[in-house]
């Protein structure tokens, strides 16, 4: 076989095994919540994580969702989802701040991987927003993190109940908004009617991940 055939033929493979692998948006939210409810029950499966799916990514990868989450340690998503190697592109700053390279790892996972579910979580007791919330200053490029989230904050100071709690939510709504509003590539595949943005808050006294209404924001008085 000269180069081109082989060329063709690995190009072929490839948009086979992308094709194959692709998972709608529901389906995709619907095996993140079985799998963070095997996982808070205590029957995790693991799935996804032996030798043979290891040889089988070799060949590319096709993640089902998108994971905008916070750096916190106690938050890795492939252990609260219960999913394994290739199933899940997580992008990862504390608060889940995004910026430039997050927006297009983001778009890279949607437009290029398939990934059609973006699930942007938060999680209780964080220490970004609570810094948000509660210090006036912080060092260095901490700042940069800590602004992104102040709007956050400005808001939770008039809701009902916990402060922080309530800006971990209200954060995570906003970055939600955000990213729904991103141009072109994330709009574009919004209004396909085949991508999804949704937000979520992980417990991390309970190990729950709450789905937040996609109505969230209009609630806040």
């Amino acid at each position: 076989m000269n180069k081109l055939t082989l060329t063709l033929l690995a190009v072929t493979a490839f948009l086979t095994f992308t094709a194959k692998a692709q998972v709608p948006a529901d389906s995709a939210l619907l095996r993140l919540k079985d799998g963070n409810k095997r996982f808070i029950t205590g029957k995790s499966i693991r799935p996804h994580q032996d030798l043979d799916r290891i040889k089988e990514l070799s060949l590319g990868q096709k993640p089902f969702a998108i994971i905008v989450g916070c750096s916190d340690s106690r938050v890795p998503s492939e252990i609260i989802y219960d999913q394994g190697l290739g199933d899940l592109f997580i992008v990862r700053t504390a608060g889940q701040v995004s910026s430039f390279a997050s927006w297009g790892s983001i778009e890279f996972a949607n437009a290029v991987l398939g990934a059609k579910l973006i699930v942007v979580m938060g999680h209780t007791k964080c220490g970004a927003v609570a810094a948000a919330c509660k210090v006036p200053d912080v060092p260095g490029h901490i700042v940069t993190l800590i602004n992104a989230i102040k709007p956050a904050a400005q808001l939770a100071k008039n809701q009902k109940g916990d402060e922080i709690e309530n800006a971990v939510r209200i954060n995570v709504a906003l970055q939600v908004q955000q990213l729904q509003n991103m141009e072109p590539v994330l709009t574009k595949a919004i209004a396909s009617g085949q991508t999804k943005i949704v937000g979520a808050v992980y417990n991390l006294e309970t190990g729950e991940v709450e789905f937040l209404d996609s109505n969230y924001l209009t609630t806040l008085k």
